[in-house]
């Protein structure tokens, strides 16, 4: 048994090959090697890498890109895994625990065009690419007159379609770009006001096997403990209304300068048919517990508002 003072030699990073998600793990193996452990990556492609040509709500969700990593995990051939947290379902399987959630990038959602520098200047009817049924459902709600169509692939390739014509306009994570150099990119970050992001948005989750406290204990330093407990919010939110791919919804939780923690959570109609439902709520959140509580909360304030 190892704990957090212990140096382990050869811990293997489970992570998918995209330039970001190698990023993310590059990020992590060099935070450990600055503690003294030995640390190599494990590349992999998953299944949501190599299904673009449909949504991922109608080809098994979220869980696609973490599947693999899981069954390295559970093979022995990898000892973590660094996940987008937006990406992780909301339910773990069993056997398996986020280790810890590191300090947060920018969560906000960005507007990346090479001709138009903001929503508002976008000509009606012009085409802006997601696959975010989340995205499709705020966007909506500012600019119904807009031409939603769906956008798959890694970053590269989505700036890449964009760059080709096939889009005005994209809508990407700010952090990931900003993790590639890529900030230039941005004409607009969204306000939470105006775009509110995804559960996790910006984050990143370490997960382990449960079984393995040696890992849990040495993870423990790398997290950022508001962070953790804001997104934990965040997961709780989703988890309580069945969150997936295929649902529009959104929940972002903020520290408020009395100590308090701060949740909006929108949910929209997969189909449009019903208006955008919006709450809000804060309470104290020093725990887990607590974060989870607190997004419970919302989300009960969301189904009362008639949200299902």
């Amino acid at each position: 048994m190892y704990f957090s003072g212990a140096v382990l030699s050869n811990i293997v990073i489970a992570t998918r090959e995209s330039r970001l998600a190698l990023w993310q793990a590059e990020h992590v193996q060099t935070l450990l090697q600055e503690k003294g452990h030995s640390v190599r990556l494990l590349g992999m492609t998953t299944r949501g890498d190599q299904i673009l040509d449909r949504t991922l709500s109608k080809v098994g969700g979220k869980g696609l890109f973490v599947k693999e990593l899981e069954l390295a995990l559970e093979e022995g051939r990898a000892d973590i895994a660094v996940h987008s947290l937006k990406d992780v379902p909301m339910e773990l399987p069993e056997g398996f625990v986020l280790a810890c959630v590191l300090e947060r990038e920018d969560p906000r959602d960005a507007l990346v065009s090479p001709r138009y520098a903001s929503l508002d200047e976008l000509p009606q009817g012009a085409v802006v690419g997601t696959s975010s049924l989340r995205r499709v459902m705020l966007l909506r709600a500012r600019r119904p007159d807009l031409r939603i169509e769906p956008l798959r692939g890694n970053l590269d390739t989505r700036l890449r379609k964009l760059d080709e014509g096939q889009y005005d306009a994209i809508v990407l994570a700010a952090a990931g770009l900003k993790r590639l150099g890529l900030e230039d990119r941005i004409r607009i970050a969204f306000e939470p006001e105006t775009m509110l992001p995804a559960a996790g948005q910006g984050a990143l989750g370490i997960e382990v096997r449960a079984d393995r406290a040696d890992l849990i204990a040495l993870l423990a330093p790398l997290s950022h403990r508001g962070d953790w407990l804001a997104t934990a919010a965040e997961r709780a939110v989703s988890r309580a209304m069945g969150g997936s791919c295929s649902m529009p919804l959104a929940a972002h939780a903020r520290w408020q300068p009395d100590g308090s923690l701060r949740i909006d959570a929108a949910w929209g109609d997969p189909e449009g048919a019903e208006p955008m439902l919006q709450v809000s709520a804060r309470a104290e959140a020093g725990d887990h517990a607590q974060a989870d509580a607190l997004g419970l909360h919302a989300a009960s304030l969301l189904r009362d508002a008639g949200a299902h």
